[in-house]
């Protein structure tokens, strides 16, 4: 049986868009209708009237729960999640947990007395599965973003952490750093261990150990990352290059090192993750692994829409590629 997905492939445009025509609830380009139209001919995809039917006497919205809508890498996706919400037709509630398993629970008290169709979690704190559990035993659809977990039933949308993390090791090495230290993110976020390991795996191959006195962690917000970097240079006062693992605590340790009387990139180089707006007007721009926010958004409401229509499929998970973006907050070693 064809599904929306195989529709909206075989005429080249989203699913929301296919979404769009089939509901009729949105303009859509005559020419891109056309293509649609076809396609859903060529494939004799049937929707799910019933299901449909079923959301009309529902709320039609969507929740979404973020752990801190101060970072603006939250806030982007946010907007992308809902752009794409949006354009099916559904409204997106947004919950902002504040990093708190408590405020988790009680947004997901709040979402399931709207009756909301379906959940999407970013970075969901997997201290435990209860709250994950009580969406399910309700039989509300699930997306998990950045969470490398296998969940039955539930769809997952991954970037390649191990590849950004490789990416950025290989990148300060070839600048001809060997003197690099980390800022991670803390435990509690469930993608971070493979961004750990990427770049372990590169330092590693160039005769490198990352050892514990060259790492420390933070909690993903600019404050933990101008401390974090106070004491790394601390600990090391050689270094010559620090990798943090997003780009709003790397704003927060180029002002550390600023505060240090250190030079970037002359004397420490940075490097972030993510790719965030504020990382390309920052003084000096910031060198990052740039995370493909807006395919996140679109590929989590994708899914999440596939779930709704046809709940019995079997789970999927989509890993997307991250890429290096050079700025001037790297420079060579010249040592």
């Amino acid at each position: 049986m064809a599904t929306i997905r195989n529709v909206a492939d075989r005429a080249e445009v989203s699913i929301s868009t296919v979404s769009r025509v089939v509901n009729g609830n949105r303009p859509v380009r005559p020419d891109i209708r056309e293509r649609v139209l076809q396609a859903i001919k060529e494939l004799d995809y049937r929707p799910n009237y019933l299901a449909r039917g079923l959301r009309a006497r529902n709320s039609s919205m969507l929740g979404l729960i973020i752990p801190d809508n101060s970072n603006p890498f939250y806030a982007e996706v946010a907007r992308a999640i809902e752009d794409a919400g949006f354009a099916a037709g559904y409204s997106v509630i947004l919950c902002n947990t504040d990093l708190s398993n408590e405020k988790q629970q009680a947004y997901i008290d709040v979402l399931l007395s709207h009756k909301v169709e379906g959940v999407i979690l970013i970075n969901m704190n997997l201290v435990t599965l209860d709250n994950l559990e009580r969406l399910m035993t309700e039989h509300v659809p699930v997306v998990l973003a950045n969470n490398d977990i296998r969940i039955p039933a539930t769809d997952q949308i991954l970037v390649d952490d191990y590849q950004g993390g490789y990416h950025a090791g290989q990148y300060l090495l070839r600048l001809n750093h060997r003197r690099i230290g980390c800022i991670s993110l803390q435990s509690q976020f469930p993608h971070i261990p493979k961004r750990i390991a990427g770049f372990r795996q590169a330092l590693t191959e160039a005769g490198i150990e990352l050892s514990d006195e060259l790492c420390t962690t933070g909690n993903g917000r600019y404050d933990s990352g101008y401390q974090a970097t106070q004491e790394l240079i601390r600990r090391q006062p050689n270094l010559t290059a620090i990798f943090v693992f997003n780009d709003l605590m790397a704003l927060g340790a180029m002002n550390a090192l600023r505060a240090e009387g250190k030079r970037i990139p002359e004397d420490v180089s940075i490097i972030g993750y993510d790719n965030i707006f504020y990382s390309s007007t920052f003084e000096p721009a910031l060198t990052t692994i740039a995370q493909p926010i807006a395919t996140i958004g679109e590929e989590c409401i994708t899914r999440l829409l596939e779930r709704i229509e046809h709940p019995d499929r079997p789970p999927m998970q989509v890993t997307l590629p991250v890429e290096l973006i050079e700025r001037a907050s790297c420079r060579a070693c010249p040592d």
